[in-house]
């Protein structure tokens, strides 16, 4: 036992450092430990940017909280995009890799980042135009919009250093360097945290910049995020290693990672903006009912988002695995996943439906915030367990380069059946708030269920890219 409990410690160790395991040999059960660990912890520092700001912006109030609620659900079209075009470079890199093509897993990352680049130049402009009639839009009120259009002008006028964090990071975990993107987020995460209350309240020398200071804050913390990944990229030290003459436009190239990234942008861009339509619905029912479903949504992504460091983890193994022509250890890599992440999330669940308020006051003291983040964190944790299943075949899909099926999975559970029922539940009916929630049980019972069927299936395995 003591040996066996000093190899996992081995292991964890070797996985923070930096591995360099061949994931499409060996142990199916250490490949997968070994990618999960970095990927986990740097998805938990990704959720700590979903906390932190809502932590210190709720002691402004609940106006201020709405405002970064309506904001995030507004940005949830950035991180699809980015997303999207991350899903799209793990997967090629990741084939690359397992077919031991290097060099051309370097040019696909450069041509990757160029990509994000343009993409990022029409959104910032529209971020820093047109700010307060996105706050409009979405059913701000006048005070809302003259004091707190500064929080997504900043957010989105600056969005490039969303899209390369998203981008690069998607990089790292395709070629299987995991730890490198878990450091970045460690970097990021801990000036975000230190400037957060510096610049909003005013500490020592800093202004005093209320909600404003929070987006300045998030936007130098993952600038430095970036400028710590393009070191990696560029010092030859690891998997992928990028000179100058890689950024060169390779159209092929281009072509197919946009052809594949569409479907990850649109599967994203279709779960998003409904995420969008909830928050519109939600609006409805006044800012404390509005703050307390986003200090909900936060906690769970908080859970969520380490997660997805197991479904990532997944989505690398079956794109190595596939290149490298092994597609019955690409299958049972997801299989064991799956297993994995559901015994965690179910544990996720119970935890919040019986201990929901003490977590919701954590970020808020006024009553009726507190009753609404209850409600949304308790019964939306019914659906964490399905959610975890159908979570990792999603990204087993699009890691083996099918970014198709997933778009049309999540375009029926989302558009066709999430959207359509909360509204008919709590605007018809008179569910309010409660058939919200009803609606998004459903779309992720559905999601599951269908996933299973499709990944039982096994044409995943046969696609080439």
């Amino acid at each position: 036992m003591n040996e066996k409990i000093k190899d996992i410690l081995n292991d964890i160790v070797e996985s923070i450092k930096g591995t360099e395991q061949d994931f499409t040999t060996g142990k199916l059960g250490r490949a997968i430990f070994l990618l999960a660990v970095p990927m986990v912890l740097e998805m938990a520092m990704e959720s700590v940017f979903a906390v932190v700001d809502i932590f210190f912006v709720s002691k402004l109030g609940s106006e201020a909280v709405a405002t970064v609620g309506i904001t995030e659900s507004v940005m949830t079209i950035l991180y699809a995009i980015s997303l999207g075009l991350g899903m799209g470079t793990t997967a090629l890199i990741a084939r690359r890799v397992g077919e031991g093509r290097m060099k051309d897993a370097s040019i696909t990352a450069a041509q990757s980042i160029s990509l994000g680049v343009i993409l990022s130049i029409p959104i910032a402009l529209a971020g820093i135009y047109f700010a307060p009639d996105l706050l409009e839009v979405m059913g701000s009120s006048k005070s809302m919009i003259e004091n707190g259009y500064k929080y997504p002008q900043i957010i989105i006028g600056f969005n490039l250093v969303i899209m390369l964090l998203f981008i690069v990071n998607s990089i790292f975990r395709g070629a299987g360097d995991a730890a490198l993107s878990m450091r970045v987020l460690w970097i990021s995460n801990f000036i975000n945290i230190v400037l957060d209350p510096c610049l909003i309240f005013g500490l020592g020398p800093f202004p005093e910049l209320g909600i404003a200071g929070a987006a300045i804050a998030t936007t130098i913390g993952r600038g430095t995020g970036v400028i710590v990944q393009m070191y990696f990229l560029f010092n030859g030290k690891h998997r992928i290693q990028i000179i100058l003459r890689d950024f060169k436009i390779r159209i092929k190239i281009m072509i197919k990672l946009i052809r594949i990234s569409l479907g990850g942008i649109g599967q994203f861009l279709i779960s998003t903006t409904s995420w969008i339509g909830l928050v519109r619905i939600m609006s409805t029912f006044g800012s404390s009912a509005l703050a307390g479903y986003t200090i909900g949504i936060r906690i769970l992504i908080f859970s969520i988002l380490p997660s997805w460091g197991l479904s990532n983890a997944a989505a690398t193994m079956v794109g190595q695995n596939l290149g490298a022509k092994k597609p019955e250890r690409a299958e049972r890599s997801v299989i064991i996943t799956s297993k994995i992440n559901f015994i965690f999330l179910t544990f996720v669940a119970v935890l919040f439906f019986l201990f929901a308020e003490e977590f919701v006051r954590i970020f808020t003291s006024e009553p009726g915030v507190i009753i609404a983040g209850k409600d949304a964190l308790r019964l939306i944790s019914f659906a964490l367990p399905f959610y975890a299943i159908g979570m990792v075949i999603i990204q087993a899909l699009n890691g083996s380069g099918d970014t198709k099926t997933p778009t049309i999975i999540n375009f029926f559970c989302f558009w066709l059946t999430e959207i359509p029922v909360a509204y008919i539940l709590s605007m018809k009916l008179g569910f309010h708030a409660h058939g919200v929630y009803l609606a998004i049980i459903l779309a992720d019972v559905m999601i599951a269920t269908i996933g299973i069927i499709v990944f039982r299936r096994g044409k995943w395995k046969l696609k080439e890219i």
